[in-house]
């Protein structure tokens, strides 16, 4: 299902309360984290991008995988970008981010075709819609993901985290995720993000 706008200043000014809300979240689960990795426009230059040269308007990029006390392997792994024509409209962000979940040989894994992507600062709120996955009842559903870019100690949360499964948010909207409750397994982390700069 595709999402309509009927305002763009009203889906900035939304976007810019999303951010806000993940980045108060952010600053009360991570506390005093270390610095991020992010440097202006590293790993974020798509060559095929439409406009080549120029510094994306945001970005996310990297993989990671996160830290689970019973052993589950758990890969996130990004590529999404804002073009800088479209600075003031998130929803023409674009890429894919792809999560796998095992434990014990069983789990899933899905891909998403990016739709939104909004960031401020070292965070990152990124959403899209599965379009190829084995996990049942999830292709066609869009998911959103939060990054804290903290350099080695990065951390991420997701928009199914409060009802364990992708499948049970049917009507999730764009760029709609959690607080980033999750720590990167040390060593795996290398998400990077660019910061957006709207003109508000």
């Amino acid at each position: 299902m595709r999402y309509v706008r009927s305002n763009r200043l009203r889906t900035v000014a939304l976007a810019a309360a999303l951010l806000a809300t993940a980045t108060s979240g952010t600053a009360a689960a991570a506390g005093d984290g270390g610095a991020g990795s992010a440097e202006s426009g590293k790993s974020a230059e798509n060559p095929a991008s439409a406009d080549r040269g120029q510094r994306p308007a945001a970005s996310l990029t990297g993989t990671a995988k996160l830290t689970r006390s019973l052993g589950d392997d758990i890969t996130f792994s990004f590529d999404a970008r804002l073009a800088a024509k479209h600075n003031d409209d998130p929803l023409r962000a674009t890429g894919t981010f792809r999560f796998s979940h095992y434990l014990n040989g069983e789990g899933a894994w899905a891909e998403a075709d990016v739709d939104c992507l909004v960031t401020g600062g070292k965070v990152a709120v990124v959403s899209g819609v599965i379009t190829d996955t084995d996990l049942p009842g999830a292709k066609g559903l869009r998911v959103g993901v939060t990054v804290h870019d903290q350099g080695r100690n990065d951390r991420l949360g997701y928009s199914w985290a409060a009802t364990g499964s992708p499948v049970e948010d049917k009507d999730l909207a764009p760029c709609v995720s959690s607080a980033p409750f999750e720590k990167v397994k040390r060593g795996t982390g290398d998400f990077r993000v660019l910061p957006w700069q709207p003109e508000l």
